[in-house]
């Protein structure tokens, strides 16, 4: 059977709870051997880090995912330096930036003197502020970034100029056109695909696939989301990266073992404390 990992994965969510146990056991049953637990804030990371100190085959990402940045203390770099530091922490992330849920589409523009426009600069300004400090962690400690970007891809783009060669990210849950998939490859950084690459509507995934080298991509389920068609709709969980495996296998036109040998070499070299 050929293995694979599963790059990102809440594994601290409730959604597990009840058979978290069960869920690890079908992992390893579909050749699933390593498991990177994603944090979102400072709870959720030490969170995974527990998951990580329990179980030999989970890792831990710690950061704070940009939909939360306005919970976020001001100066976040400090306790991120200090989990950074546990040996099973592997990246930094999921940080970034998004768009998608402004708060002037929110309800928030309802107190008659905030402008929508000034609400949205002001998350806006919130978001790219904690991102920063966490890519200038990520430089600071030698780890790499799980990049978050969703209707931000100018702006985050730009704020990782920067950054490009002090350290690397992974944009994950990668939707977007060829020729960004291109700019991301030209820095030397990497995408990662999930379970949207097998939906009907999911030929756009399809055609990143196919214009990613083999080398440069890497498999991930961001479970509880996005299951893989035949589960879609329901909870995912790490198992599912075999379902993902065959269709982007199908679609790069190699082997099973061809694309386990080439995405857990390039998670190893990413992550370098995988191990």
């Amino acid at each position: 059977m050929a293995i694979f990992f599963d790059t990102h994965a809440h594994l601290d969510y409730d959604d597990y709870k009840a058979d978290f146990a069960d869920v690890l056991d079908r992992a390893q049953a579909a050749g699933i051997t390593k498991i990177i637990a994603i944090g979102t804030d400072f709870d959720s990371s030490r969170r995974a880090l527990a998951l990580a100190e329990k179980h030999e085959m989970i890792y831990a990402a710690v950061g704070w995912h940009p939909s939360n940045a306005h919970e976020a203390p001001a100066d976040i770099r400090a306790d991120l330096r200090e989990l950074a530091r546990h040996p099973k922490a592997v990246a930094i992330g999921e940080c970034g930036l998004d768009y998608h849920r402004l708060p002037s589409a929110q309800g928030g523009a309802s107190d008659p003197a905030s402008r929508p426009n000034e609400l949205d600069a002001a998350y806006k300004r919130k978001q790219a502020e904690i991102f920063q400090q966490q890519l200038e962690v990520a430089a600071e400690t030698g780890l790499n970034c799980v990049i978050h970007q969703r209707s931000s891809f100018d702006d985050l783009f730009a704020q990782i100029q920067p950054f490009a060669a002090k350290t690397r990210g992974v944009f994950h849950c990668f939707g977007e056109s060829v020729e960004r998939l291109q700019k991301i490859l030209d820095l030397g950084w990497l995408v990662s695909y999930t379970g949207i690459v097998t939906f009907k509507n999911g030929q756009n995934i399809r055609d990143a696939v196919a214009a990613t080298p083999l080398d440069q991509f890497m498999l991930e389920t961001d479970c509880p989301y996005l299951a893989p068609v035949p589960y879609r709709g329901k909870r995912c969980e790490p198992a599912y990266v075999k379902e993902i495996s065959e269709t982007i296998a199908q679609v790069k036109l190699c082997s099973l073992d061809e694309l386990s040998a080439a995405t857990c070499r390039t998670a190893k070299e990413f992550f370098p404390k995988l191990g």
